[in-house]
């Protein structure tokens, strides 16, 4: 399982095989088509300055660590990110864990 994390405003993506923490689960709605961050995006690094048209769902991801912290977590988790959304097997077995 993937967890996101931030570090100075910046995000960070965690990967837990076992004694998953606890962690935050940001609920939100999705805004047009290639305007979220997606797990492509933090894998390869992107921060605010960088995130261009993506500036208004990279900071609510941000938002969501900080209130992750403020409530005593370390990490949170949003589907865009934390799945990676071009390998089919991962997001099948994603989808089918949700309804779990």
């Amino acid at each position: 399982m993937r967890l996101l994390e931030t570090i100075c405003d910046s995000l960070r993506l965690k990967n837990f095989q076992n004694d998953i923490p606890s962690y935050a689960i940001l609920s939100h709605t999705w805004g047009p088509d290639g305007t979220e961050v997606t797990f492509a995006d933090i894998e390869n690094g992107m921060d605010r300055d960088q995130a261009g048209h993506k500036t208004a769902s990279y900071d609510k991801l941000v938002f969501c660590g900080n209130q992750a912290k403020r409530n005593g977590l370390q990490y949170f988790w949003a589907d865009t990110c934390c799945i990676d959304k071009t390998n089919q097997a991962e997001l099948t077995e994603s989808i089918a864990s949700m309804f779990r």
